[in-house]
């Protein structure tokens, strides 16, 4: 799955929260000063031809919906990140977190308590 531009990403996320809508629909939700319809559209364009945005069309009109899920970008775009800033490696992910971010006692102990959420339910899966 290709990654998105920043423009495009920006769009995605309207239509994600959206769930279908025209051109002027997305623009109520970007902040001020708003872009330019045809800048909107020409960007909603880019993104149908990647696949990530699909249209039904009322006359000369369309209204957009999202092809690719949030989770299934997400998904995707946080796996190519990890192999290319972290060498493929999730622990070294959450080590940089660890270490370089600062995090306090708290947020520690409550990444430790959802991994250890997994690891339990991964292995009562494996039980089966």
């Amino acid at each position: 799955m290709k990654e998105l531009t920043r423009a495009e990403e920006q769009i995605m996320q309207i239509l994600w929260k959206l769930g279908r809508g025209f051109v002027r629909d997305m623009l109520e939700y970007f902040p001020d000063p708003k872009p330019a319809y045809n800048t909107v559209s020409t960007i909603v364009r880019i993104l149908e031809k990647k696949g990530f945005v699909s249209y039904r069309a009322f006359g000369k009109t369309h209204e957009y919906y999202p092809n690719v899920s949030k989770d299934n970008y997400k998904k995707a775009y946080l796996n190519s990140f990890v192999k290319n800033y972290f060498s493929g490696s999730f622990q070294e992910l959450v080590s940089f977190f660890a270490e370089d971010r600062e995090l306090s006692v708290a947020e520690m102990e409550e990444i430790v308590a959802m991994i250890k959420k997994q690891i339990s339910k991964q292995r009562s899966n494996d039980d089966e």
